[in-house]
């Protein structure tokens, strides 16, 4: 058998070709080794196994794998030849006599061109797949063939048979069983051997169209290693661990090819028949930089460089003639592959096995454990001795470096050997694509000789406890390749320039012969640490050498052997190996995969291997077994109780059994509520929502969703389950999403939670066919802990090794129906984003959302009341200044476990680890219980959590305990602490005293009985005697260990009574980024920010983003106001939040906040057992998120619910009006005080602490710990790698590996920067990190570009425990009120003040001749002397347009009403006399838009949009034009001169093709003329006549600029005014609408200057239309002369339908329906005699609305908002360009005085909704200089001149109205509360605040102005008085005694000027110390003014 197995497997190897041998026995194994092929096991199949590798030794199974590799070489070889050997041309056959021998057609003459047959039906069979096929005849065309699918590979390049079978799909001839006949009949004629590899390129795939179009590329690699069945038979030993692992940079069968000198890069041979193939740039995959990775860049490198290696098995064979066919065996004059690989004349080296990587997934972090298959190797073989490990006490791990590596046999479980570093060295070789695009002359890699130096000296200075970091070595290559770069860049820099760069030199600066000199001089100085030897003929020798002086011990100091072979000219060849003890277990065991690491802990406590350990502890006491001194101590202890701690202990327990639970009075659990942080990511996930929805792209609707459901999916924890379902229930969001009514039972929600294991897939598909069902609905599929479980589907199909759960998440997330689904987002959370930022990733760089940093710049926009202690805290407290770190790693038990391990080589390291730890419990529990002789057998740590456990309860009345986390990643490892841990506690009788709970990510808690009794009377007043702990929260206060098992944390949350965190058993496999981080982030905790502990320097770790989170328009007013405010708490309060999790609160008003945030503080008091239903709605604020036993314990504490609770308060109510009665009566409150005092008191919101007499030391020893995190006890090396810093200042840690899914792109990375923001950071890994092939996103190739990411999914990245899971679960809640919202919007709804009503009784005793005027701060004033004319009063209540006579004799009413102006002065006239009685104090601004009153109403069908309004009906509308491209517009300047202005205005419009008919253009050279305008007589109904003005600011967003719905799709001209520097931001918004920029001059100019600009070019724009349209026929005053000026806030109109008894009944009713504007507007510029009318507007709409608003149908007043303007009558009447505030008013009191007519429509009335951005409110007064504080009092904005008053950054003129509306009573102090004598206000009207009264009077000749003759004035304004105001008309008037004037002008010069003008001084009384001046520096031109008194 054994003769005949070389033969055998000679004909293995080349039997797939079909001619297989007919006997059963080749049947058989043909089966055998097809199906082991195909197996993802590495366990052979029973034959296979029978057959052969019981019946030959290792090494000939090595060498008959050699000649299987060797004829795949010949099979597969394109590059096989040495390198002075030309290559053979390739012997066609000569085609038949009369075939065809076209290229593209089959020798039958049939087209097979792809161009010509993709739309033809083509029959292909089944199991068969079309491919494309290139001719080198025609390289710009792919041939279309049909290949039987078992003989192409997979997507990872696998399991493709060997041979061919095919069809021509011209002809249809089929059967064609080889390639080389197949390649002959399609007339592929080559001049190289036909090889499938090389030919079949593509998958050919059909369209949508139906068409055959070229697909994705034919992975072929990695073809050669599944052809390797010995491989197979090896591994089944238990030395080789499976092959479900590859390293991060790889792990190959084979050894890199480097160049053949140091001077030719990386893969470079001279030219062979390999030259046809791309380069390997890199060792692990092929590198992708900057999306670079097409085929024409291939072939650009590929053109550059003269050869590239390709993959092989061994080493290449010199072969003179052409390679045979696989059944013919092979060529006689090939070389066995034992007489050595190396050919004469020349060089060789093993090649990459380039696709290995495509073999299923890994998780270690150094790479493949052990052998995974044997490696490439030549010469002897080197035997390892027997017992090496006995005698070294560790496994030496063996690096292969550069060139070949020997075969190893013999007691190869003793050794590991490694192909890491040889990938590192061949990665650093590979130059980066990045440097190709420089002039300057190639870089040169780093040669072989300085990399092996290199590595020697970073071994030298490593210390005697550090292990090597192939991160730190790529980092040194990386340095010193940089360094060799740069000098080459400068040196070419300063050659003279040359036709072609200089060819580089090969001049090594190290050569190999004195390699080995300068390597041991490197390490002559470490103290043999690194022992150098020096080869003469082969590595084997050096290996042996090695061996043999391990055995001896001479190695005994040594921690790395380095082997150098330089004999292969000039080449050479290394390799390290690890000897050091701790080093060697280290790496070893790192070489793991967590699989892999279960399966050998099991193994050794199965097999009894660990019993030598536990004798060896029981012989440590010296009273003999430790188990017999506990014995001993138990029977001591039986029938009485001598220790003091069990006395105390039972005596508290037996008091409160009887006197029933006391109160803790230092420590109780805190209430949840929302964070600030929270609050703010929810609504920066909301923004990204509504950015997906705003783009281009369509892909996400808004506008079509009616409501919001959601799945949470979790990884399989019962514990994490419970969790999550508990924040559920508690956030009230099913109730807020409205999916849930009244109440919420655990079934209904465990409808929207999925555990992600076996059973997930019925309750996905249920929510997959809700989706489909209910496509008005937004589904928001949350993926938790999203770093969980990345496995590929496919791969864990193929890998038994995954375990159950894996590949769930993208087999059910990464669906095809999940991702087509237009109502489906996929929102990604996690603490460790790293494995989902990678080149290949789904997630945009734009949809990531990253928590904000604490320390950023916006942190003052989110106050925190707790400090957050996360990574870099723990970190800063290890520094200098901090007395107690909380990072700490414990030395003796390091030491222990160290000469453990040297004492018990053959044990891992973790249950070394494990019987220490353990040990170290026992013994300290057993010298806290008395036994003090065991302190000497334990740790001071361990005795210092074991004596705070125990001692806690008992200095607390109620028991609280701490909690002591363990944590044991191996299951079977921690079953074994656990029944160790509970036998000691119960030999010591301290069962009653805490418990120990083991924690199994499969099963639920088990807590014992009386502790269930102690949580659920004591503590949490529970009365559910069903109820039991499902969570790690609701341990909170109990006294236990918690030992954590499982390998990875799934996202459960600990309790804030956890005092220490026990790490020191976490495995070396935790050394990647994400793991570790993982591991630390168990302890993070959010502590009270006064309780903090001491600050140290910050850790430089990477800063999260300072972005700006900014709301949407819909809802930012709301969400400003929803969230919870930051509740103040004492210093012992500590909050700890859930993984990376928080709850939400559950009051679902629209004002609460309702996903609460700290969860972890909110007991779930047994809410599911007695299925006991929960309603939100009667929570009070402090009862809110409570469970019944949470109610009840604070019922219990606070007493009679009389007033707000002190101890545990909840949300403040938040001021929103959409708040109804009901729901703020079940709010508990102590007085009726306003929301806004409720919010800033700060006794409302106090600590539990608060209502004690004074703050004194708390007995409660957990209060204490709650002071601060736990404290966090790590491994030394995890220490190490944690606190180190790298040479950029960052934590050592983060430049690790981040996760184990992903690896490496390149070695040429630079390294993360401290400065990196989290998004920096993100696109750092983007481009730096591919994912491995077992990962679920390696199919997707990305790559960077844009159409590569899925639109709808998010991903959101945060701190551990900071509270996500609250941020989400309220983003669902706004997210729902965003869509209500959608249909509904805040309107002002205020009642009109100073309404005149008669009959109002009179205080004054006036005999019923006055009325009063009642104004909305419910203060009365005296109107008297006011007569009820009746033509006052315009009484044809049925009239629908004014009687033009009838209106004229109407008074004008100068009082203004518009509830805006609540704060506004009153203006008086003559019919008025005016006495006040109260009118209440002055408002503040910014109280202003606070107290407004508003109502939530529901968006008509004739509603006005912002941009977030999407909808098919107005797509055109938005730009989406078939007939134009989309944002293609024209820019026109517009200019016209004015007086006024003193130069000619130069406008520009921004016109869109779309809208160019509403203007009128020159015939030549296209300039803009004018703006058509239709006439008077027109009556069509299609259109609207008067064009549209809105002028605008900071609106961008949320302007109401879309009027397509509100004008019931009519045409119209529609013009957006705005200031240049906004133009580019609303032409973004806004494509499609017309554009009418003002001069820059106009930037900081008010909405005064857009209403004069817009006034002004309408009038000029009418007097062009009239002069073209008159050369028509048309007279001037047909065309139409009115404009609208509206408001960017006008959302919707009304009108007032009144049914009355008779014309002049006062009795009638009425009705108010919404209407379009287009109805308004139809039937105002229908009514007759339109043109008289000048100014014409319509009421505001109120609710409060009554009879005698709506009886009058129109009134001659003030109009605002929403005007239309007669251009033609008000030609000599302006708006005043300077103003800022009040402009409106003021312009209708010149329109009046002017003679001219204002009509308000009663009966119309228009919406305004409330937005809280932009506006005049986006001029913020700040002072210019920079240490000044930001807000300025307004009392600052006037100051003297020449005075050095702090200058301000704002506009005079508004800074003048500012001062004038806070400050007037300084200037005029007879008019405070002084009706009866106003200020008299010349040609304006200045608002002087509302306790001062003015009266308008108009200089100008024939203006109508109110008898004055009646009035002392009690002072005078002139404002920038021109020369219509006199002497003469001033003498006019009368003034009090004392009365004071004010004179505003624009410099002293006028103000000097006007005062001699006007003969002030005659009357008036001035000092040099009245003059000011605004607080404008002189550039900005400030105003001046004078006052003075009246003589």
């Amino acid at each position: 058998m054994n003769q005949r197995t070389p033969s055998c497997r000679l004909k293995m190897g080349n039997s797939y070709a079909g001619q297989l041998k007919s006997t059963r026995f080749e049947e058989v194994l043909h089966s055998s080794i097809e199906a082991s092929l195909r197996s993802n096991s590495l366990v052979p199949r029973p034959v296979f196994s029978q057959l052969y590798l019981e019946a030959e030794q290792q090494l000939s199974a090595l060498e008959g794998s050699s000649r299987i590799d060797n004829e795949e070489e010949e099979e597969e070889g394109e590059g096989g030849l040495e390198p002075s050997c030309p290559p053979n041309p390739y012997q066609t056959h000569l085609p038949p006599e009369g075939c065809c021998t076209v290229d593209g057609f089959c020798q039958a003459g049939k087209d097979l061109r792809l161009v010509s047959i993709s739309n033809e039906p083509i029959d292909v069979p089944a199991g068969f797949l079309l491919v494309g096929a290139k001719a080198p005849g025609l390289p710009d065309h792919l041939l279309v063939c049909a290949v039987d699918k078992r003989f192409l590979p997979d997507d990872s390049g696998h399991n493709a048979l060997l041979g061919f079978s095919g069809n021509c799909v011209g002809c249809g001839k089929k059967g064609f069983c080889y390639f080389t006949e197949f390649s002959n009949h399609i007339n592929l004629k080559l001049t190289t051997q036909p090889k499938k590899q090389k030919h079949l390129k593509y998958y050919l795939v059909r369209n949508a169209q139906g068409a055959l179009t070229k697909g994705p590329l034919i992975c072929w690699k990695g073809s050669e290693f599944r052809g390797r069945p010995t491989t197979a038979g090896l591994c089944s030993s238990s030395l080789f661990p499976p092959l479900d692992i590859s390293g991060p940079l790889a792990a190959f069968s084979g050894d890199p090819t480097p160049g053949t000198s140091p001077s030719i890069p990386t893969g470079a041979q001279p030219a062979g028949p390999a030259s046809g193939h791309p380069p390997l740039t890199i060792a692990t995959s092929p590198a992708v930089f900057n999306g670079k990775d097409s085929p024409k860049h291939q072939q650009l490198v590929k053109n550059k460089l003269l050869a590239v290696t390709r993959p092989s098995a061994l080493g290449i064979l010199s072969n003179s003639g052409p390679p045979k066919k696989r059944h013919k065996g092979w060529s006689p004059e090939s070389p066995s592959a034992t007489e050595g690989g190396y050919p004469q004349g020349g060089r060789s080296r093993a090649k990459y096995e380039n696709a290995v990587m495509s073999c299923v997934p890994q998780a270690s972090l150094a790479g493949p454990a052990s052998v995974t298959f044997p490696v490439v190797a030549s010469g002897e073989p080197v035997s390892v001795p027997d017992n090496l490990l006995k005698i070294c006490k560790a496994k030496p791990v063996i690096f292969k470096g550069h060139g070949n590596f020997p075969y190893l046999c013999g007691n190869l479980n003793d050794v590991v050997v490694s192909p890491l570093l040889h990938t590192c060295y061949q990665s650093s070789q590979s130059l980066s694509r990045l440097h190709e695009q420089y002039g300057a002359p190639t870089p040169q890699p780093i040669s072989e000789e300085m990399q092996l130096l290199l590595t020697v000296y970073y071994l030298v200075q490593l210390a005697a406890d550090q292990v090597p970091l192939m991160e730190d070595l790529e980092q040194i290559f990386l340095r010193s390749w940089r360094e060799s770069y740069l000098m080459e860049i400068r040196q070419y820099q300063q050659a003279a320039p040359q036709p072609f760069p200089p060819t580089p030199s090969a001049v090594a600066p190290v050569s190999s012969a004195q390699l080995p000199w300068l390597a041991g001089l490197a390490a002559s100085s470490c103290n043999d640490s690194v022992h150098v030897i020096e080869c003469a003929y082969s590595l084997a020798e050096g290996l042996s050498e090695m061996f043999r002086l391990l055995i001896e011990g001479k190695l005994a100091k040594t921690n790395y052997v380095v082997i150098i072979c330089a004999c292969r000219n000039s080449a050479i060849d290394s390799c390290i190996a690890v000897t050091g003890k701790h080093q060697a277990r280290i790496l070893s065991e790192s070489l793991l995969s967590p699989a892999e690491y279960q399966k050998e802990v099991t193994y050794e406590l199965v097999t009894g291997r660990v019993d030598s350990l536990g004798a060896f502890f029981s012989t440590l006491c010296p009273e003999g077994d430790i188990d017999i001194l506990l014995d001993k101590f138990h029977q001591e202890s039986q029938g009485h109780i001598s220790s003091s701690l069990t006395a105390a202990s039972v005596t508290k327990s037996a008091s409160l059994d009887v006197g029933g639970a006391p109160a803790c009075t230092s420590y109780s659990l805190e209430p949840p509520h929302i964070r600030p942080f929270q609050l703010a990511v929810a609504q920066k996930l909301l923004s990204h929502v509504c950015s997906i929805a705003d783009s281009s792209t369509q892909n996400l609707d808004l506008g079509s969703f009616e409501k919001v459901d959601f799945l949470i999916c979790i990884p399989p924890s019962e514990v994490t389950y419970q969790q999550m379902l508990f924040h559920v229930w508690h956030s009230g969001v099913l109730l807020e999403l409205g999916l849930e009514k009244e109440c919420v039972s655990k079934q209904q929600v465990e409808q929207h939670v999925l555990k992600l294991d076996a059973n997930a897939q019925t309750k996905f598909k249920s929510f997959l066919q809700n989706s489909f069902q209910n496509p008005h609905t937004l589904f928001i599929l949350i993926h938790d802990h999203a770093h969980w479980d990345l496995v590929s589907s496919a791969v864990h199909n193929l890998c038994s090794q995954s375990g159950p759960s894996a590949g769930w998440v993208d087999r059910l997330l990464n669906c095809r129906e999940v991702k087509e689904a237009p109502n489906i987002v996929t929102l990604h959370v996690t603490s460790f984003p790293y494995a989902l930022q990678t080149q290949h990733t789904l997630i945009s760089p734009y949809n990531e959302i990253h928590w904000p940093a604490s320390h950023s710049d916006g942190m003052d926009l989110y106050p925190e009341s707790k400090k957050y202690f996360g990574l870099s805290e723990f970190i800063e407290s290890t520094l200098s200044g901090h007395s107690l770190p909380l990072l700490r790693y414990d030395s003796s038990f390091e030491a222990m476990v160290t000469a453990l391990g040297k004492r018990f080589p053959h044990l891992h390291s973790a249950v070394i680890r494990t019987f220490v730890l353990v040990q170290h419990y026992a013994a300290a529990m057993m010298a806290v219980s008395g036994l003090s002789q065991m302190k000497s057998y334990t740790s001071v740590e361990t005795l210092e959590i074991t004596q705070n456990l125990l001692n806690a309860p008992k200095q607390c009345p109620c028991g609280h305990g701490l909690m002591v986390l363990l944590r044991v990643p191996c299951s079977p490892l921690a079953a074994l602490a656990y029944e160790r841990l509970a036998h000691v506690r119960a030999r010591l009788a301290l069962e009653q005293h805490f418990e120990i709970i083991l924690g199994n990510p499969s099963s639920g808690l088990t807590v014992g009985k009386h502790f269930v009794k102690q949580l659920k009377q004591m503590w949490q007043n529970i009365e559910d005697a069903e109820w039991r702990p499902q969570t790690y929260l609701e341990l909170e206060g109990l006294p236990c260990i918690l030992i954590f098992s499982g390998m990875d944390p799934h996202g459960e949350s600990l309790p804030r009574s956890l005092r220490y965190c026990d790490l020191r058993l976490i495995n070396s496999s935790c050394l990647v980024r994400t793991a570790l981080e993982q591991e630390l982030g168990l302890a993070a905790y959010f502590v009270s920010s006064e309780g903090s502990p001491e600050k140290g320097p910050r850790s430089e770790g990477v800063e999260s983003d300072a972005e700006k989170l900014s709301g949407t328009d819909n809802e930012d007013e709301e969400l400003v106001t929803e969230g919870c405010p930051s509740e103040k708490r004492s210093p012992v309060k500590r909050e700890r939040s859930c993984s990376h999790d928080s709850a939400s609160s559950g009051l679902s008003s629209k004002a609460s906040g309702s996903a609460l945030g700290d969860e972890t503080s909110a007991q779930p008091g047994g809410p599911w057992q007695g299925e006991r239903a929960w309603s939100p709605q009667p929570c009070g604020p402090s009862e809110e998120g409570r469970a019944p036993g949470d109610k009840q314990r604070l019922r219990a504490s606070q007493g009679p619910p009389s007033g707000v609770s002190r101890h545990s308060p909840g949300p403040a109510p938040q001021p929103d009006s959409g708040l109804k009665t009901s729901q703020r009566d079940v709010q508990v409150q102590t007085t009726s005080s306003s929301q806004l005092s409720f919010l800033g008191s700060s006794s409302s919101s106090a600590a539990p602490a608060a209502s004690t007499p004074a703050p004194q030391a708390p007995r409660c020893s957990m209060a204490k710990a709650c002071r601060q995190p736990p404290v966090v006890f790590l491994p030394k090396l995890v220490y190490d790698m944690v606190t180190a810093t790298d040479s950029g200042g960052l934590p050592k840690a983060t430049s690790l590996l981040p996760s184990h899914s992903v690896m490496w792109a390149s070695s040429f990375r630079p390294p993360l920067s401290k400065t990196m923001t989290s998004t920096e950071q993100s696109l750092y890994y983007r481009q730096w990190t591919v994912p491995r092939p077992s990962h679920m996103d390696y199919g997707s190739r990305a790559e960077g570009r844009v159409d590569g990411f899925h639109p709808r999914r998010l991903l959101l990245s945060g701190p551990p425990q900071i509270g996500k899971t609250g941020a989400y679960l309220q983003f669902l809640s706004i997210l729902s009120r965003m869509l209500v919202r959608l249909t509904e919007v805040d309107v002002y709804d205020e009642e009109e003040i100073n309404i005149i009503r008669p009959g109002d009784s009179c205080s004054a005793g006036c005999c019923g001749h006055c009325v009063m005027l009642h104004t909305r701060s419910t203060e009365l004033l005296q109107i008297h002397d006011l007569q009820e004319e009746p033509d006052w009063r315009y009484l044809q209540l049925g009239d629908p347009w004014p009687d033009l006579e009838l209106f004229k004799k109407l008074p004008f009413d100068y009082i203004i009403h518009d509830p805006k102006y609540e704060d506004a002065s009153l203006i008086c006239s003559h019919h008025q006399s005016v006495k006040v009685e109260d009118r209440g104090a002055p408002r503040r601004p910014e109280d202003l838009y606070v107290r407004r009153h508003t109502a939530r109403m529901r968006l008509s069908k004739y509603a006005a949009y912002n941009t977030y309004h999407h909808c098919e009906q107005c797509r055109q509308y938005l730009g989406f034009h078939p007939c134009y491209q989309l944002y293609e517009s024209t820019l026109h300047a517009f200019a016209f001169s004015y007086s006024m202005l003193g130069e000619e205005v130069q406008l520009h419009f921004i016109i869109p093709k779309s809208k160019e008919h509403h203007f009128v253009f020159s015939q030549t050279g296209g300039q803009l003329e004018s703006m058509r305008l239709p006439l008077v007589t027109d009556k069509s109904q299609e259109y609207i006549k008067s064009p549209t003005f809105t002028p605008t600011t900071g609106r961008h967003e949320h302007g109401l600029f879309n009027l397509y719905h509100a004008m019931d799709g009519a045409s119209h001209l529609h013009v957006l005014v705005v200031k240049e520097y906004e133009m580019p931001v609303y032409k973004k918004y806004w494509p499609n609408h017309i554009m009418l920029v003002l001069p820059s001059v106009f930037n900081s100019a008010g909405v005064g200057a857009a209403h004069f600009l817009i006034k002004e070019l309408s009038y000029h724009n009418l007097e062009l239309e009239r002069t073209r349209q008159e050369e028509l026929g048309i007279k001037p005053q047909d065309i139409w002369p009115f404009i609208v000026i509206s408001d960017d806030s006008c959302v919707m109109w009304n009108v007032v339908d009144v049914d009355g008894g008779g014309e002049r009944s006062r009795e009638f009713s009425w009705s108010e329906r919404n209407v379009s504007l287009k109805y308004i507007m139809q039937h105002i510029e229908a009514a007759p005699n339109i043109t008289h009318y000048a100014l014409i507007g319509m009421r505001k709409w109120s609710s409060k609305t009554g009879s005698r608003e709506v009886h009058e149908p129109f009134s001659r007043c003030h109009v605002h908002d929403f005007i239309i303007l007669n251009v033609d009558l008000t030609q000599n009447v302006q708006y005043n360009q300077n103003r800022f505030l009040c402009d409106d008013v003021d312009f209708n009191l010149r329109v009046h005085s002017a003679g001219l007519l204002l009509c308000r429509f009663n009966r119309f009335s228009v919406m305004k909704k409330q937005i809280v951005v932009g506006g005049h409110r986006s001029f913020h007064i700040t002072s210019k200089a920079p240490d000044c504080p930001a807000a300025v009092a307004p009392a600052q904005y006037v100051c003297a001149p020449d005075s050095k008053h702090a200058l301000l950054a704002a506009p005079a003129q508004l800074l003048l109205e500012k001062f004038l509306q806070q400050h007037s009573r300084r200037f005029f102090p007879l008019s405070l509360q002084n009706r009866g004598h106003p200020v008299l206000s010349v040609d304006c009207y200045l608002n002087l605040g509302p306790q001062i009264s003015v009266c308008y009077v108009s200089s100008r000749p024939h203006s109508l102005n109110i008898s004055c003759s009646d009035f002392r004035f009690s002072g005078l304004l002139l404002y920038l008085c021109d020369s219509f105001v006199g002497a003469s008309f001033l003498k006019k008037f009368h003034f009090l005694k004392g009365a004071t004037l004010c004179v505003i002008c624009q410099d002293r010069n006028s103000l000097r000027q006007t005062v001699v003008r006007l003969e002030l001084e005659d009357q008036w009384q001035f000092r040099l110390r009245d003059e000011f001046q605004t607080a404008n520096a002189k550039e900005d031109r400030p105003l001046f003014f004078l006052t003075g008194r009246h003589i």
